[in-house]
């Protein structure tokens, strides 16, 4: 019997590259694109050998082109740390249009169901909280962050058109903070950036008086919401996040106490238009889907510090980026 057929872009990313595992497990043939800019074959190296994988060495902000049958299309390309998108501000905002123009195109030659990955960057430093899907946002468009924000907007609106003028069968996801194995230590999200430096034997950097709050979801849970959202008949935005909140002071605490060492916490000044609070109303989630997250942030940290001790020193003390810390959220 013929295999069902699944492209995801972004295929050798964190997120991406999880979720060829789990689509290669569900017994689909995976198709990974990707241009490298922020992925990493590492990721997907374990796949390549397998009969039912392939990957494609491309950028999906020109003319995209698969042949056969294709059932779904999951289109997570995008640059998603700070350090990236304000490295990269062209391409960031370029895959978030140019990028979904081409993967709706595609969908809706081949009469594929699509999903695109959007984020809780949507509501920007968010006045209502926890945050729901009804919930507009505040996004400064000319600010720094606003290449990442307004390309994730953008990508939703696309999406939505879409699904509106053309019948296509769509879904967006709105992911949390989410970590686990494979992410980049050096990436300047704040879980990675605590735990190089713990293991570098330098300072925990606070930006603010650290009461700003991130809720962070382990990957397996994140992609099982993926999954299921995918499955479903659902075509509005939804939350897929772990609702634990927790304030950056108190997280870089937890990491000091997980890796055992004697770093103090040192602070900086707040980046621009950095959000103060973010924690996701898993409502509709839990009421659509049947979904909510089962692994804890304990069992998690310990998993992803064990990935992050098993790197090697080379990649512990590298520097992708001048000035990486500035850009931590």
């Amino acid at each position: 019997m013929k295999k069902e057929r699944v492209l995801i872009t972004g295929g050798a990313g964190f997120l991406g590259s999880h979720l060829c595992d789990r689509f290669i497990k569900e017994g689909y043939h995976v198709i990974a694109m990707d241009n490298l800019i922020t992925g990493d074959l590492s990721n997907i190296e374990h796949l390549f050998k397998h009969p039912d994988f392939e990957f494609y060495h491309h950028d999906v902000s020109t003319f995209v082109h698969v042949p056969g049958e294709l059932k779904y299309i999951l289109h997570f390309a995008s640059p998603a740390s700070p350090i990236d998108y304000l490295k990269i501000p062209i391409q960031t905002l370029k895959v978030g249009s140019l990028g979904i123009h081409n993967l709706l195109g595609l969908a809706r030659v081949k009469k594929s169901r699509i999903l695109i990955a959007s984020t809780s960057e949507v509501y920007g430093d968010p006045l209502v909280h926890p945050q729901p899907e009804e919930y507009y946002g505040n996004v400064n468009p000319a600010g720094p962050r606003g290449v990442y924000d307004e390309a994730k907007r953008f990508q939703e609106a696309m999406t939505m058109a879409y699904h509106t003028y053309h019948s296509l069968d769509t879904r967006i996801v709105r992911i949390f903070n989410t970590y686990g194995p494979r992410m980049r230590l050096n990436d300047g999200r704040v879980l990675p950036a605590f735990i190089g430096q713990a293991l570098r034997g330098e300072d925990l950097t606070v930006f603010g008086d650290g009461s700003q709050t991130r809720s962070f979801c382990y990957v397996s849970d994140q992609v099982e919401g993926i999954f299921r959202l995918l499955m479903s008949d659902y075509h509005f935005p939804v939350n897929i996040g772990n609702p634990d909140e927790i304030t950056i002071l108190q997280f870089a605490e937890e990491i000091i106490k997980l890796t055992g060492t004697q770093q103090k916490i040192i602070r900086r000044p707040l980046p621009q238009d950095d959000p103060k609070q973010r924690q996701p109303d898993i409502t509709r989630a839990k009421e659509l889907l049947g979904w909510e997250p089962k692994v804890s942030r304990a069992e998690g940290l310990k998993i992803t510090y064990e990935y992050f001790k098993s790197l090697s020193r080379d990649l512990l003390f590298q520097r992708d980026y001048k000035n990486f810390e500035k850009y931590v959220r």
